[in-house]
């Protein structure tokens, strides 16, 4: 199952639809491209992602995530098993972000696709 959500309307932390949607056990993969998404979304998403067992590619690109919200799913990346390709191209990702992510990837092993 693919779930796209397309919503630019105004700045979004993480909906909480979309809150519910990650705990389903058939999504597979999750594209919220160019939603809005700030920091405290990348943060809410990272909590969720710790615990989800199935999604195996998310696309977070054109979003406003940022240093502290890849810094939390840098985090959870170190306990998730399932995810093989994340999406973070135009995230406003700096060197802190980028640090994380760097540390996350060398505990993750079945991460095979980034891309920022």
């Amino acid at each position: 199952m693919s779930q796209t959500n397309n919503r630019s309307d105004k700045h979004s932390t993480l909906p909480k639809a979309l809150k519910i949607t990650l705990t389903l056990t058939t999504l597979t993969t999750l594209n919220l491209d160019g939603n809005w998404i700030v920091e405290n979304g990348g943060q809410a998403l990272s909590e969720t992602h710790k615990t989800n067992s199935t999604l195996t590619t998310l696309g977070l690109q054109n979003n406003l995530i940022g240093d502290n919200g890849v810094l939390a799913l840098s985090e959870a990346l170190k306990f998730n098993s399932t995810l093989t390709t994340l999406y973070l191209q135009d995230t406003l990702i700096r060197d802190r972000g980028d640090q994380a992510l760097a540390g996350a990837i060398k505990t993750n092993l079945n991460l095979t696709t980034l891309k920022v």
